[in-house]
């Protein structure tokens, strides 16, 4: 059997590279996560814009939520803990409001079905949402926000995921990581501005790469079993990620609980089942999305606004936008192609077998 995912491929800790690599092309990349998905029953629609997000997500350098998700994304679409069939459907519950099933299906074609949907929609009601529900791992959450901004639109994005983090007080593993983004267009020809972050200090990924290393993790990454701080990474995954800014991040995991969770009517992160294995029911998450036109609540005078913004900040020599980053990242992978270690390479190859339905 094939691997679960787990951060199993990760492929730095620090900067000492774990194994071998092989370079890749974009196309070959979507082509490889694609062909590895359609084998292991799921449809041309989810599998495609599937491996077109995982690999968007290689290129801006978030490896954590690009290819090596691949095997384990297939290994659910098999098992049906994920129904790679799954066509979503859209409905309008109101005015502003859009409600997207994803059919217990991979996210993407649910967020693009509701993106399409939400940027007409803001640009005609001023504000609009759409929650997503019945879902799945959604991913670079920085994306899906910069797609709105580049339509325009200010965007703010919520997703809770699977346990991770303790209620702040808590030792058990209750709330995700809980990630949430925002994005802004900017003046003039410059790509939008993009926050993204999840709430734990660190990733669960990290945390097992450095189990796998032998090494020890930083204090303040995680507690063990008994709510005490450890920077053992055997006793972390035994325990629960710390969030940012102790209390405050907790705060806030609670808030994205409630509107990824709570507001679309989707599971709870300690309801939810693992995205690493293909055991247990769908994870049956939510997603918010929130899409704002900065026209009419400034007056039209945001782009004039956000000028004035973007030029206090450059006007600091030591200061950078958030997210500059990932540009660069994304440039440099449309120029050379992406790397890719050959362990999981060859695991996704391997998965390339027939038996489409």
């Amino acid at each position: 059997m094939v691997a679960a995912l787990g951060a199993a491929y990760p492929l730095r800790f620090g900067e000492i590279i774990v194994d071998a690599s092989i370079r890749l092309t974009l196309a070959e990349a979507e082509s490889l996560a694609f062909e590895a998905l359609r084998a292991n029953r799921t449809s041309e629609l989810g599998a495609r814009a599937t491996a077109r997000a995982l690999v968007a997500a290689e290129a801006d350098g978030q490896a954590a939520h690009g290819l090596s998700r691949v095997p384990a994304y297939a290994l659910q679409a098999r098992s049906g803990k994920v129904n790679g069939q799954a066509v979503p459907t859209l409905t309008r519950a109101a005015p502003g409001v859009i409600r997207v099933d994803a059919g217990l299906g991979f996210a993407y074609p649910a967020i693009d079905l509701a993106l399409d949907t939400l940027k007409s929609l803001a640009k005609d009601q001023g504000i609009a949402l759409a929650a997503i529900h019945h879902s799945h791992h959604f991913g670079q959450v920085g994306a899906h926000a910069e797609r709105l901004a580049e339509a325009g639109l200010i965007a703010l994005v919520f997703g809770n995921t699977p346990k991770a983090m303790a209620f702040h007080g808590g030792k058990r593993a209750m709330l995700g990581t809980n990630p949430l983004a925002f994005a802004t267009p900017l003046p003039g020809a410059q790509a939008p501005l993009v926050i993204d972050l999840a709430l734990s200090v660190a990733a669960r990924g990290k945390i097992v790469a450095a189990q796998k290393a032998g090494k020890s993790i930083p204090e303040g990454w995680a507690v063990d079993a008994n709510g005490q701080s450890t920077t053992d990474p055997t006793a972390a995954l035994a325990g629960t990620l710390s969030p940012i800014g102790g209390a405050k991040g907790g705060a806030l995991a609670l808030m994205v609980e409630i509107l990824g969770a709570a507001l679309t009517a989707g599971a709870f992160g300690w309801e939810a089942s693992s995205f690493f294995d293909a055991e247990g029911r769908p994870p049956d998450m939510g997603h918010l999305f929130v899409a704002i036109d900065p026209g009419p609540a400034s007056g039209n005078a945001f782009a004039d606004r956000m000028q004035t913004l973007v030029a206090a900040i450059e006007s600091e020599p030591e200061v950078r936008l958030p997210g500059s980053r990932r540009l660069n990242a994304r440039a440099n992978a449309k120029r050379e192609g992406i790397t890719l270690i050959n362990a999981l390479h060859d695991e996704i190859r391997a998965l390339h077998a027939p038996g489409r339905s």
